[in-house]
């Protein structure tokens, strides 16, 4: 008997059925949990850098700079590369990470990726709450970057292959919601932590990291294979068997025939990163390494990685800078399931439009806000300016929550064909983590010499990421993940020179080699 659900009505040129079955919805939710662990690693290391005791163990030149106000710039208390080593580190390990999880990806599966960064999540989480040395701490970061790299890789692409068309939009971004309710846990969390006597809070915040940690593990032990890694493997009767469970019906010969012959391509693909390089490849990737680039300097992660240090910097108290991350958080898990709903009904391209505009006037209005009123050694904001910074804080975050942070993950891991898709989001991530890495490894440095301006910059960013996508960007809502190239390239105004045929006919004997 096939699995309950609700019917999802076709896509047009899909040919095939589908219902929202329990199975895709549980497998999804559980998938996502790689998010969760994501985003609470992402909170909680600003919330742990801005805490006294913490800083005090590890990092006493840092601390014994915020002890001493009205000596040190503003912008240069917390300027310290080693300090900034202990976020950073995590996503060059992650971008190292990702290679060999996009060898596992396409060998071994989606599930059995997701497992391994489980491990890596639940080893790195040990290490960072029983650190007692820089050393450990750092190689416990190491091991957390490992799982991200690995999550990272196969979560989206286990989402986007197992979701209905008309909603795999929705379902692919059940990632970075997750991402955002682990970052709000985790400014909650540093919030209680930081009150704790003892000096002991940071432990409690990184240690928590284990929930989330155990979560993807399990997840992974339960949920089913994706049919598209099932029979790009081999296993075509298995493959079958899931995609009738997942789609809740019988008929699923249309969708079980594409995406054996895209299995058949991809087989053919002996060196897929080789591939991936070619000229009809090339649309896709372009779009999938500047979504990263962009993602990163919109000055979005410069913002969660540090919201509580930035917002002490600003001249907030310690209450307050993680209060007010609280509330940046709470608001960046609101904005994304606002994405949720209308992202297969708006479109992609609209809300990253829209996105734009808001972010670009409320970083360029911060940046105004904080030239005229903070000074080098003042003490604080004003009340007033100081809500008014938050509330534009707030609308920056709820424009990227519904944007660039979700579709930044969701429209590489819907436009690769089968045989590029896990090279392709083995280059997505990679990148993504390389960009994260320069922005966590510099944001203090260049929050103490740019001041003010630092959010200037990134605004003048969001105008560029703007243009690229009004021009260069096709819309990819509602079109099945196989049909991508004959409905969406082949169709847009420039990326259409780059799909004729005559490099295969060419090159054809390159793939085998």
């Amino acid at each position: 008997m096939p699995a309950g659900g609700f019917a999802v009505a076709p896509v047009a040129g899909d040919g095939a059925e589908a219902k929202l079955t329990p199975t895709v919805i549980i497998s999804c939710i559980m998938a996502a949990t790689g998010g969760l662990m994501f985003g609470y690693d992402v909170g909680i290391s600003g919330g742990v850098t801005s805490m006294p005791s913490f800083l005090k163990e590890f990092f006493p030149v840092v601390y014994n700079r915020t002890q001493e106000p009205g000596l040190n710039s503003n912008y240069c208390k917390y300027d310290n590369q080693g300090l900034q080593l202990f976020t950073s580190s995590l996503y060059l390990a992650a971008l190292t990470a990702t290679l060999f999880a996009s060898i596992t990806t396409r060998k071994l599966g989606r599930k059995l990726t997701m497992l391994i960064a489980g491990v890596f999540f639940i080893i790195g989480t040990i290490l960072n709450a029983a650190a007692q040395g820089l050393s450990m701490l750092i190689a416990g970061r190491l091991l957390l970057g490992c799982g991200v790299g690995f999550a990272n890789q196969a979560v989206p692409v286990f989402l986007s292959e197992i979701a209905p068309a008309r909603i795999r939009g929705a379902l692919n971004i059940l990632f970075q919601l997750n991402v955002t309710i682990g970052i709000l846990f985790a400014n909650l969390i540093n919030y209680g932590t930081a009150k704790i006597k003892g000096g002991w809070g940071w432990r409690l915040s990184l240690g928590l990291a284990g929930i989330p940690a155990l979560l993807l593990t399990f997840g992974a032990l339960l949920v089913s294979e994706t049919p598209n890694s099932l029979i790009e493997r081999g296993h075509l009767e298995k493959g079958k068997a899931v995609l009738k469970k997942i789609r809740g019906v019988e008929n699923v010969e249309p969708e079980f025939s594409e995406l054996v012959e895209a299995s058949r391509v991809a087989k053919e693909v002996k060196h897929p990163f080789r591939n991936i390089m070619m000229r009809h490849n090339r649309p896709q990737l372009v779009i999938a390494i500047f979504m990263q680039i962009f993602q990163q300097f919109t000055g979005i992660n410069a913002i969660m990685f540090y919201a509580p240090v930035l917002f002490n910097t600003l001249g907030f108290g310690s209450d307050a800078s993680l209060y007010s991350a609280v509330i940046t958080g709470a608001v960046n898990v609101l904005s994304t399931v606002v994405s949720i709903y209308s992202v297969d009904k708006i479109g992609r391209r609209m809300l990253l439009l829209e996105a734009g505009v808001q972010m670009f006037l409320s970083q360029t209005f911060i940046g105004v806000v904080l030239g005229l009123t903070v000074q080098d050694h003042s003490d604080n904001l004003t009340r007033g300016y100081a809500v008014l910074v938050v509330v534009l804080v707030c609308m920056f975050v709820s424009s990227f929550a519904w944007s660039w942070g979700p579709l930044g993950w969701l429209i590489p891991s819907e436009t690769f064909p089968l045989e590029t898709r896990s090279a392709g989001q083995s280059i997505t991530v990679c990148v993504n983590m390389l960009f994260t890495f320069v922005i966590a490894q510099s944001f203090l440095s260049m929050l103490c010499h740019f001041k003010f301006g630092i959010f200037l910059f990134f605004s003048s960013w969001v105008l560029v990421m703007s243009v690229f996508v009004t021009f260069l960007l096709p819309e990819t809502k509602n079109v099945p993940i196989e049909e991508m190239t004959e409905r969406v390239w082949k169709q847009h105004w420039f990326w259409k020179r780059f799909m004729d045929n005559s490099e295969e006919k060419n090159g054809a004997s390159n793939l085998k080699i």
